[in-house]
């Protein structure tokens, strides 16, 4: 599995040196599509995780991580409450009657979306309950449509697995019902402190169309996009919006793929999802996937931390759990590894 691992990355890694010349060959300047680029930007976080899990350190690695992130939750815990209750409403009324809490962030759209992702790390590590309902209650105060959703996949995953098999298929049944309604939840006045939350009335909707409608002029900017970078919020920070030629702000992962590095590229990243669950045996595989697909669907994780660097950790970690390990002493490690959580609990 390994050999095979990388060698996917060296495709992708010619891939995207060939979009990096096809931008330079657009006259872009050389920031754009090294702006395009920050998709991979924590990429060896990845490699770190999945050697480490090859190795069979992975569940002591994750543990020793949740410990060290508890400390990172209580300081977001703290500023978050506070501006939900005092702080002026820059970006919307929160719930709790203040202004929506943005932690450390810029935004409070960061700070669920990290809320969210620290929730998922919280789930995967045993004896982590209270800071995992901690940071599904800070994404939902947060008023983020994408946070309220990831979190509320958390919790599907986690009933989900606390009921016994033959119960299962009772919670799988609603699940598109439930989904519709938590997007419904999501984008109401109540949850998000906005009156411009409803995705119907969105102003991006028509942005992408215009976009689509004069930019992609053929098969060659479907396949290979039309500009590594364009859609990048880097771009629109450094030259502003619309600046050059079918630039736009993508809010979304996979507009941002499709922009950069065309459908080859936007399939190549599905099918490196699809594989990691057909290459993994992490008990956990299935709700790190799915939450890394439906992150990306109205957010660029990939742009931004911590978010971006939690999800390669844990991508790598479940990626590296595969069906042949490497040492012959692997299956003592569920022994020593036990031991460990009850020492520290």
């Amino acid at each position: 599995m390994t050999s095979t691992v990388f060698a996917f990355l060296g495709i992708v890694a010619t891939y995207a040196l060939f979009e990096v010349v096809y931008a330079l060959h657009l006259d872009l300047p050389l920031v754009v599509p090294m702006s395009g680029l920050r998709v991979f930007e924590y990429l060896p976080v990845a490699l770190i995780g999945f050697v480490v899990s090859r190795l069979g350190l992975g569940a002591t690695v994750l543990y020793r991580f949740a410990r060290c992130l508890r400390y990172y939750i209580a300081l977001q815990a703290v500023l978050a409450i506070a501006q939900a209750l005092w702080a002026p409403p820059l970006f919307g009324v929160s719930m709790l009657g203040g202004g929506r809490p943005f932690g450390t962030f810029v935004s409070p759209n960061l700070f669920g979306a990290t809320m969210a992702t620290c929730a998922l790390l919280f789930a995967m590590v045993s004896g982590m309950r209270k800071w995992l309902a901690l940071s599904i209650f800070l994404a939902l105060l947060s008023g983020s449509r994408t946070a309220f959703i990831s979190s509320l996949l958390v919790l599907f995953f986690q009933v989900y697995a606390a009921l016994r098999p033959r119960d299962r298929w009772a919670l799988v049944m609603p699940a598109p019902i439930l989904a519709v309604g938590a997007l419904v939840l999501a984008s109401s006045p109540l949850l998000s402190g906005r009156d411009d939350a409803n995705p119907t009335e969105d102003g991006r909707i028509d942005l992408w169309q215009r976009v689509f409608s004069e930019q992609v002029h053929g098969p060659v900017d479907v396949l290979f996009g039309w500009g590594l970078g364009l859609s990048s919020n880097t771009i629109n920070v450094l030259y502003g919006a619309e600046h050059f030629p079918g630039q736009f702000d993508s809010d979304s992962l996979y507009l941002f793929l499709l922009n950069g590095y065309g459908l080859l590229g936007l399939l190549a990243y599905l099918f490196l999802l699809w594989t990691t669950t057909r290459m993994s045996v992490h008990p956990n595989k299935g709700l790190v996937v799915i939450f890394i697909f439906v992150a990306g669907l109205t957010f660029n994780m990939w742009e931004y931390f911590p978010q971006n660097a939690i999800l390669m950790l844990l991508w790598g970690l479940v990626l590296g759990t595969g069906y042949r390990a490497i040492a012959p002493a692997a299956p003592a490690r569920p022994v020593a590894l036990g031991s460990y959580y009850q020492h520290y609990s």
